[in-house]
């Protein structure tokens, strides 16, 4: 048996290919190579690219022949830890944002003071009249909104890529194909 169809089984043994299957697949690839090699071929040039890497071959050889899932299909079923990441910071930000609207905080004080000269006829009367205003504002509240409506376009977003994710990848690796 040759060190390629050698590797080969190795990795099949170690994405858990049931033995028996895994003998036959071993049975039917080193026919194959002899195969190529009566046929006047280099191990090589039949199995191309692949000779270089024989993990990468027997997993895809191994897919191929439903005995394991496909590679790309095996890591699918969870969502990448960005998206999850992404999920909790919108959310976040969005009851933050609401709950500054919700309570007015932080608030700010404008205090204006105004004097006004008493017109009495006696030196001793009354001095200037002095007059105070005070108006309290939420001064954040432009930003406030702003944070709001983005963090809910951002969850309208992360909702999409949540749905969209499928058996069949994440919709930007299903985009590049």
């Amino acid at each position: 048996m040759s060190e390629f169809v050698q590797q080969c089984r190795q990795e099949w043994s170690r994405l858990g290919v049931p033995d028996p299957i895994a003998e036959e697949i071993t049975i039917e690839l080193a026919a194959d190579l002899r195969d190529a090699e009566a046929a006047g071929m280099w191990t090589e040039e039949y199995l191309g690219a692949s000779a270089a890497d024989p993990r990468a071959f027997a997993a895809s050889w191994a897919a191929e022949r439903d005995v394991i899932p496909a590679p790309a299909a095996r890591g699918r079923d969870r969502k990448p830890l960005v998206l999850i990441a992404f999920t909790a910071a919108a959310a976040l930000t969005l009851v933050v944002a609401a709950v500054l609207l919700i309570t007015g905080e932080p608030r700010i004080g404008v205090a204006t003071t105004t004097k006004r000269p008493s017109f009495s006829p006696t030196l001793a009367g009354p001095g200037p009249s002095v007059t105070r205003h005070v108006a309290g504002a939420n001064a954040s509240a432009p930003v406030e909104w702003i944070l709001l409506a983005g963090a809910a376009i951002a969850l309208g977003f992360a909702a999409w890529l949540w749905r969209t994710w499928n058996r069949s990848g994440s919709p930007i690796q299903r985009a590049a194909v």
